[in-house]
């Protein structure tokens, strides 16, 4: 029987269906959606967690538009037995994705948004001749792009015009609406930006006699830029909250069928270690994204996180103060952080307080709630970790490219430190540490300095070794451990100090040497079947370093 095929960034739901690609059926989020029956809801999720595949589900439910042949794409899912099925099929629907309004100005922005409305339009073109004279004359200036066309009611007079054809209220979806906003303060453009959508959105939504439901999607929740201010029945739903918990992204049960059905379910504990973690709600999810690719490349390592760029979260990073780094370091040495996560924001607010750069890595996947967490005196402090090996990965791989210069300039550190060449690796090393220091003042203490090293390696070797700080072993506690995975190669066990003097810097580097020896670091390493332990002493000095080993 032939199988069906891995669905690798294919987001519309009537393609998966009719062209036999494996689906993980979230149809049950229509009955949830219909049976709360909110005017407006607001979906915040990560990028490539089922957002647009979900929207395209729910325009193919509703759509009034070949009722029949739509019908049949459900036939066989959760929501066929349903009593909700009556609605299928029943509603005009708006169906609109933002998410590739990147314009590098607000002129050229506003061609691209044009263009996007007049196709928008040309999808109902059919209807134009059967509406009112007034009616039909505002809906050729769109298709025409006349220069008097009334692009900032567009959407709601798109639903006036469905409403008068059909007899029925529109449905609106909205997929990414914060994407065009968060490019526009990206590129220099906010201001002119906010105040188009503000009109485009809450027309469309607030007070439309036309709208049966509006459904939006995003990744943040900017409810104080005032684009929803006045829209009372909007219901947010954020990752934090229980309601709809299970319909983004891939639950335990799920991955496992799908690992079962293309026949990999033996690689589920890793699969877990590298791609699960995240809380949504009460829900553990897996990140869809990721499961899928694995599937169909069969290889385990990071593939979220490569293609998720956030170009907000780039700008924050490089706004944030010394304390961010401190704790993305302690988030990667595997500690949950409490934070207060506010319940909205302005963009403005994310570049000038670091306290609002833990809301945007929260929401945007790149930390999670911490299941462990009790109820809190305070609703809103989360005690929040890093998801999985995946996500670590990629924040030892941002430190690399943010202090090291380059992660080029490091695989030749790596392949130095393998290869045994202990002089290349003192000579990278240095190199690498003149262009890490200079992020930072000399007069602080330095051990902080050093341990963005560490978090460096720990990004950068994920998988091919086990990467382990400050643990306990022998008669103390060794600086940094690289295990193997294979029990049969070489380990690292390295001991660092900072030197008062220049001079003094091999006597510092011997002496750290000196320590792992007498304190008997390689204990739990022996322990663990590993012969082949490589020694490391290294002092450090301002700008420079010495290595010994043996």
């Amino acid at each position: 029987m032939r199988k069906k095929a891995v669905p690798v960034g294919i987001e519309d739901f009537e393609r998966i269906i009719n062209e036999d690609y494996y689906y993980v059926d979230k149809t049950i989020l229509i009955e949830e959606l219909l049976i709360n029956r909110a005017p407006v809801t607001l979906f915040t999720r990560p990028r490539r967690f089922g957002k647009t595949l979900n929207m395209s589900m729910i325009k193919s439910f509703f759509d009034i538009k070949n009722k029949e042949e739509n019908k049949k794409l459900f036939e066989n899912l959760k929501i066929s037995n349903s009593e909700y099925m009556s609605e299928q099929g029943k509603y005009p629907v708006i169906f609109i994705s933002l998410k590739d309004l990147k314009g590098n100005s607000w002129e050229e922005n506003f061609i691209l948004i044009k263009k996007y409305i007049k196709n928008i339009y040309m999808e109902f073109y059919n209807l134009k001749d059967k509406l009112n004279p007034i009616f039909k004359n505002d809906f050729e200036k769109i298709v025409m792009e006349k220069e008097d066309a009334d692009w900032l009611y567009a959407l709601k007079n798109l639903s006036n015009y469905l409403y008068e054809y059909y007899g029925e209220k529109a449905i609106i979806l909205i997929d990414e609406y914060d994407a065009p906003i968060i490019n526009a303060f990206d590129k220099g453009y906010y201001n002119e930006a906010i105040n188009f959508f503000q009109t485009f959105y809450s027309s469309a939504l607030k007070t439309n006699n036309s709208l049966k439901y509006g459904i939006l999607t995003g990744i943040t929740r900017i409810i104080k830029e005032g684009i929803f201010s006045g829209l009372n029945n909007l219901k947010v739903d954020t990752i934090l909250n229980k309601k709809y918990s299970e319909y983004f992204g891939l639950l335990e049960s799920e991955v496992v069928e799908m690992l079962d059905y293309f026949g990999m379910k033996y690689k589920i504990e890793e699969v877990k270690e590298w791609y699960n973690g995240y809380i949504f709600g009460e829900s553990e999810v897996y990140n869809p994204w990721s499961i899928v690719n694995y599937i169909d490349n069969r290889e385990i390592k990071a593939y979220w996180a490569n293609v998720s760029g956030n170009t907000l979260l780039e700008n924050m990073l490089n706004h944030a103060g010394e304390s961010v780094y401190e704790d993305l370091k302690r988030f990667t040495d595997g500690e949950s952080i409490e934070k207060y996560i506010s319940d909205g924001t302005t963009i403005k607010s994310l570049l000038s307080n670091d306290n609002e750069i833990w809301q945007l890595l929260l929401y945007s996947g790149y930390l999670t709630k911490d299941e462990k967490q009790e109820k809190e005196s305070d609703s809103n402090v989360y005690n929040l970790k890093i998801p999985n090996k995946e996500i670590r990965k990629y924040f030892g791989n941002m430190f690399l490219n943010r202090f090291f210069g380059t992660e080029v300039k490091t695989n030749i550190l790596i392949k130095a430190l393998e290869g045994g060449d202990i002089k290349k690796f003192e000579e990278t090393l240095g190199e690498i540490m003149i262009n890490m220091l200079s992020h930072f003042d000399l007069d602080k203490e330095m051990e902080k300095i050093y341990q963005v090293f560490m978090i460096g390696l720990v990004g950068f070797l994920m998988g091919k070794y086990e990467i382990i700080s400050n643990d306990e072993s022998g008669y103390g506690r060794y600086d940094l451990a690289m295990i193997p995975i294979k029990s049969n190669e070489k380990a690292y066990l390295m001991e660092f100090k900072i030197s008062k003097t220049k001079k003094g810097m091999e006597e510092s580097a011997e002496k750290a040497l000196k320590q792992i020896d007498e304190k008997k670091y390689d204990t739990k390493l022996k322990a663990r079947g590993i012969k082949n332990i490589l020694k490391i002493g290294i002092a450090f000095y301002g700008k420079e370093v010495k290595v010994v080993f043996k």
